[in-house]
């Protein structure tokens, strides 16, 4: 399975702040999206970085609250890994598993045209060991 057929199911919805955004503005779009990390793009096409969940909690507790009113680029992963659409998702997961990342922005020509999570990789493979599964099974029941 590609990565296009993910962005598919899921949709090219990505949530984005620009780099001067606030950790307490994140917050609020973190909760209000029910989601684990945004990217940081000044366009909502190019990618300055990306800030999780994880990051303003490791920020929290080296800095404290005052981190709250800094800037989202004060505490953002700069070097941003990314995927394109045509990458299939089993290097994705083995990507994502190597390099401990849940969330990876997905680009194509150089511009943000999604974000596949960890949970829609575990999401896809579910699906297609179902898949497989109910083959395996019509074929059994065929032949006997």
């Amino acid at each position: 399975m590609r990565i296009a057929e993910i962005l598919r199911r899921k949709g090219n919805d990505v949530a984005t702040v620009t780099p001067e955004t606030t950790v307490r503005t994140l917050l609020g779009i973190l909760a209000q999206h029910n989601i684990g990390a945004v990217v940081v793009s000044p366009d909502d096409a190019a990618i300055a970085g990306i800030v999780s969940e994880r990051d303003v909690v490791r920020r929290l507790h080296e800095y404290g609250a005052q981190v709250l009113d800094s800037p989202v680029s004060a505490i953002m992963t700069h070097e941003v890994r990314t995927c394109t659409p045509a990458d299939r998702v089993d290097g994705l997961r083995k990507t994502m598993t190597e390099h401990r990342i849940r969330h990876l922005p997905v680009v194509q020509e150089g511009r943000l045209v999604g974000i596949v999570s960890i949970g829609d990789v575990v999401k896809s493979a579910i699906s297609e060991l179902a898949t497989e599964r109910q083959r395996l099974t019509e074929y059994i029941q065929g032949r006997y």
